[in-house]
């Protein structure tokens, strides 16, 4: 099928950019557009349902899109804006034609990127597949943070995940484990996650064990049936191939043939840390995820992940991944939530360094 989307038309007047169809050295009609992407779905993934990708590509870019006389046509009033936003539409174009989904979260972060001045990037990105739910629907690196996060797992035994909520730590985890599982690289999976707080005080709560932690284990879960099926993870777990367990129950045991992963790990102690790190048996591999921005351990209690982190990182066959803002993959307006809440963050600790909180400074041990 002959591509719809081929070469930009140079702005033909200042801050006007145009995109046409073309076929063999030429540009296609309207009709024939029409025609083309009615049988590709290329220009309705592109644009969106209800236009949705163009009209937050506006609202990012401050430039206005419209198809017009069978070209793309991007407006505005800043030339280098107009300029960005062609070369990112010519990039979701790419990917349409390839059959890739393009949705907001695409559309976002093009914009990112071009913003870093690594658009180039988006090019080869989303060819990879991680792994495939039980549905058949595929499983694919969305920013590049995610799929240097899911490298650093295949390369290396222990690999940290640290970075805010919507970054995919646990869920692309979750997708090399069900593969490494599926390759018979190991022969079950661990998930294990700090419940209820950091003492584990389990007792208190009514039913047995898995009444007891499955609120705190749910996110897990959720993570685990979407790769597998209920069903099919309801077997897995009955013979033994999946465990899902509270941390605490990680004391004593060695766990080898196994793909670990020890989920919000930012609530752990240090005990508790190097605890379970210490389980490691052969042929095992572990990845540890977490948010240091969302620590619910009892003040004065130092999170068993932050300083994990600092004595571990450039250790052989131990990877430390950041994941950033840049990386949420969830609605925009969370994206814009943890922005501002690192800047927030980043202006506070300039204020406590500058001293002008010296009298409030709580005392450190």
């Amino acid at each position: 099928m002959r591509p719809w989307c081929l070469f930009l038309k140079r702005p033909s007047a200042r801050g006007t950019a145009q995109i046409s169809p073309s076929g063999r050295g030429r540009t296609a009609s309207l009709a024939e557009d029409q025609k083309l992407a009615s049988a590709s779905g290329a220009l309705q993934n592109l644009f969106g349902t209800g236009d949705e990708n163009v009209r937050l590509l506006e609202k990012l870019m401050d430039v206005h899109v419209a198809l017009r006389g069978g070209d793309i046509v991007v407006e505005g009033g800043d030339e280098q804006r107009v300029d960005g936003a062609r070369e990112i539409l010519k990039k979701l174009c790419a990917l349409a034609e390839k059959g890739e989904r393009v949705d907001t979260a695409v559309v976002q972060y093009a914009v990112s990127l071009l913003e870093k001045g690594e658009l180039d990037q988006l090019d080869n990105l989303y060819g990879e597949i991680v792994a495939t739910t039980f549905r058949g629907r595929p499983i694919r690196c969305k920013t590049l943070g995610q799929r240097e996060y899911v490298r650093a797992i295949r390369r290396h035994t222990l690999t940290f995940g640290i970075g805010p909520a919507g970054t995919g730590k646990t869920y692309l985890a979750m997708a090399m484990a069900v593969s490494a599982l599926k390759s018979k690289e190991v022969e079950r999976i661990v998930l294990t996650r700090p419940a209820v707080e950091a003492g584990e005080k389990l007792g208190f709560l009514p039913g047995d064990l898995n009444q007891k932690v499955d609120p705190y284990l749910r996110p897990l879960y959720d993570a685990m049936f979407d790769m597998l099926g209920a069903e099919t993870c309801q077997r897995m777990q009955e013979r033994g191939v999946i465990e899902v367990a509270p941390l605490a129950y990680m004391r004593g045991r060695t766990l080898s043939d196994a793909f670990i992963i020890l989920d919000e790990a930012q609530n752990t102690t240090t005990e508790q840390m190097k605890m379970f790190l210490t389980r490691m048996g052969f042929r095992s591999r572990i990845v540890v995820t977490g948010d240091p921005s969302q620590i619910d351990l009892p003040r004065g209690k130092r999170s068993g992940l932050t300083e994990a982190v600092e004595v571990l990182e450039g250790v052989e066959d131990i990877s430390v991944q950041r994941l950033t803002h840049h990386d949420v993959v969830r609605h925009e307006l969370v994206q814009a939530i943890v922005r501002a809440y690192d800047e927030h963050a980043a202006r506070a600790k300039e204020e406590w360094s500058d001293g002008r909180y010296a009298q409030e400074r709580p005392q450190m041990d």
